[in-house]
Parts: C-alpha cells; structure tokens; sequence
C-alpha cells in the first residue's frame, strides 16, 4: 500500500507470516541497517511485520523494489546476508534489467554444505554463456570469478555426465626463472603455476577423491604445452591466465576442441607477463572470433569483484594510473625548458 503527499511517499511492506522475520531483518537488525546506508533519505520503521518507508518518491519506490527482492530470496530458503542486501541495492540502482534474486539464488554447485552462484549481473551472464556456448572468453581484472565460476561450471558438467572428464591447464609462463633451473621434477616446477587451479578444485571436490580422480585421468590438471597434438573430446576445457599465452599458442589450444566438450578460456589483459615483443594470444583472438557463432566473450569488470572490497578500488585506482600514463606518454616532447634567473 502506497500513500503521497506533495513532498514524500510512504510504502508499506507486510512481510509474510511463512517468511522468517529474523532471516529478513538479519542478526541484529543488519540487513535493514545495510537498506538505510543505501538510501539515506529514506526513513525506514519497522514495527512487527510491517516496514514502513517514508521519503523522496523515488527513493522509496527503489527502496521498496530491495525489499520486494530480499523477499524474494528468503522464500527460496537461502539465507540473506548483507552482502546480498547490499549487491541487490546496486543491481536496481545500475538498472541492469535483471531481478537480484534471479541472479543471487542461481546455484551452481553445493559441497560440503557451501553454495556457489554468481554475486553479480555479469557473472550471471558469464555461466549462463558457458551454459549456451561451447567456448566461452572470461575476461577482466583479477577477483572477479573468472576461474572459479569457470572450475565450478566444470565440475557440475561432470557431475551431471554432460562430460567424462575436466582438463585444467594454463601456460607456465617463466618469472625471471626457467623452469630448468629449478629444483625437483617436472611435476614439481610446473606445481607453483597450476596452484590456483588446484585451490578452486579443492573447494568443490571431495579432496579425498581428487588424487583418485586425477590418477584416473578424470581430472587432469597440466601446463598449455601438454596439449599440443590431442583432440579433447566429451571433456570440459578451461585455459587460465590465457593473456600469457602467444596468439600461436592460442590457436593450437583452441584447436584441440573435440565433439562434446566445451571450453573456456580466461584472462586479464592487463596483467600480461610476456616478453616484451610478444603479442597476448588473448588480445589477438578478440579481434578474430568477436561475433563468431557459437563463441562468447563475457567482460567482467571491478564492480564484478568478489573478493575483499578493497580489491576493487586498488583495480580501480590502477586502471586510473595507467590511463594517466598512457595520455602523458602521448604528449608531445617539448624539449628541456629554459629556467629564470
């Protein structure tokens, strides 16, 4: 029920008797606090049941729009938390067309009691692309989910038979040291660069079962270089840190596609650690796939950052250094300047 007047608008909210009114007002009121933070002229009273809001009319039919969606996502069991809340303000603040709670209830795999689903509008459009494409190109700055969305789609492929196996694989790209030099065997110099990987499968498999799986060949987890000369068919495909790969490498690893299987393939390109010289297979392959069928290329960027919220801004404060320095690298030299005395 909406009443207004010539300054304010005032909605009334009636929050279900089958709905937990704890569950929608979070532990200590905190979710209601994190509405209040989002929309600072908006008075929000809560009385039993009932939450009021009284305010600016736009302000208030948004306001109003959060909690119609935490509701929303309380009556599909799933706990709300103020990052919800929060991700939800920003959703229907960017407009994005999209409703959170479709976004924010999308599970994608349940282990050892932990849900994985996207926290935002473009990771939601990042797994329902690798649901509809057969390769797919994740793209944008560290945080964002690239990989582990990708390993988490991977692993529910193989769960649900649509594959026999997952290949794992990223180009060992050589920091000042060549592999060589380094102590041990080839599997354990080739370990540092497969670690991330390994992080993301162990928080979705069964870390028991993995060697097993791995030893059986269900799993294979290897360096770009291992690839050359095979057709991988009915697997499920993921290159990672693919701005280090060349635009040679990058052609041969797209060319083991087989029938059934589907890859994926992420990158930042602004974190490329090639040689100077070397041109980034990812930045090439843009230029030659954009619009082919059946391929997609999904951009996340900072604002699709999951991890710590500081990450973000340091994103955010880099893209604006380089920026800066790229416009000063552009202008012109005027030579050395004559000084007064």
């Amino acid at each position: 029920m909406t009443t207004e007047s010539d300054t304010d608008t005032r909605a009334l909210i009636v929050v279900p008797a089958s709905l937990d009114m704890v569950n929608v007002l979070g532990s200590g009121d905190e979710n209601i606090r994190v509405v209040e933070r989002g929309f600072p002229t908006v008075d929000v009273h809560v009385r039993g049941t009932k939450i009021t809001l009284s305010g600016p009319p736009a302000e208030v039919a948004l306001a109003d729009r959060v909690l119609g969606e935490m509701l929303a996502i309380v009556r599909t069991g799933q706990a709300l938390t103020a990052e919800v809340v929060e991700r939800s303000i920003t959703m229907l603040r960017d407009d994005s067309g999209v409703r959170p709670a479709d976004v924010l209830t999308a599970n994608i795999l349940t282990n050892r009691g932990r849900t994985i689903r996207p926290k935002t509008v473009n990771q939601k459009k990042y797994v329902d692309s690798i649901d509809e494409h057969t390769i797919v190109f994740g793209i944008g700055p560290a945080g964002t989910g690239k990989t582990y969305l990708a390993v988490a789609k991977a692993v529910q492929a193989l769960q649900s038979k649509k594959v026999t196996r997952i290949i794992l694989t990223r180009p060992a790209v050589e920091a000042g040291e060549r592999l060589g030099f380094l102590p041990g065997t080839l599997s354990e110099k080739i370990d540092p660069y497969l670690r991330p990987l390994y992080d993301a499968l162990h928080d979705m498999v069964d870390p028991d079962s993995i060697p097993r799986l791995m030893t059986s060949g269900v799993i294979e987890v290897a360096p770009l270089a291992y690839m050359r000369g095979r057709t991988l068919n009915d697997a499920f495909i993921i290159l990672d840190e693919a701005q280090n790969t060349s635009p040679e490498q990058m052609k041969m690893f797209l060319t083991r596609l087989g029938f059934g299987s589907t890859m994926v393939v992420t990158g930042d390109t602004t974190q490329i650690d090639l040689p100077a010289g070397t041109a980034s297979g990812l930045k090439v392959v843009e230029g030659i796939l954009e619009g082919i069928d059946d391929v997609a290329f999904c951009r996340l960027e900072s604002a699709d950052v999951v991890r710590h919220k500081l990450v973000g801004r340091i994103v955010d404060a880099y893209a604006r250094f380089d920026a800066e320095t790229a416009a000063a690298a552009q202008l012109p030299d005027r030579g050395p300047r004559r000084t007064r005395r």
